[in-house]
């Protein structure tokens, strides 16, 4: 299995690397994630769980130990993980199906298609 925490570690010197070669896509990016805790709606622990969430579905590691370390540290239980990964989980399944119905819409519209 991979080391974690040793990755968050390379990953955030690399990004640090990029930010010094194109400074205005890392502001930008900062203001993106920035942009909840203006608007404070939901709590850091909600957002973070959210981002694990989305990490899931885009299949982002570096996402994935980024909101681990942040969600522990706003408190999220194992079971709240599991939960939002859940929905995850459920989404991804459902865009499935949703997409499994184009596919069979786009072979009933086919000139082939019997």
């Amino acid at each position: 299995m991979l080391d974690w925490n040793e990755y968050r570690n390379e990953l955030k010197g690399r990004i640090g690397e990029f930010g010094k070669l194109s400074p205005e896509t890392l502001k930008g990016y900062l203001t993106l994630s920035g942009a909840g805790v203006q608007t404070n709606h939901l709590d850091a622990k909600s957002r973070e769980l959210i981002g694990l969430a989305v990490a899931v579905t885009t299949r982002c590691d570096g996402c994935i130990t980024v909101h681990v370390d942040a969600a522990l540290k706003h408190g999220a239980s194992r079971q709240e993980i599991a939960e939002a990964l859940g929905v995850a989980v459920a989404l991804n399944a459902g865009a499935a199906l949703v997409y499994s119905a184009r596919v069979m819409d786009a072979v009933a519209a086919h000139p082939a298609s019997t």
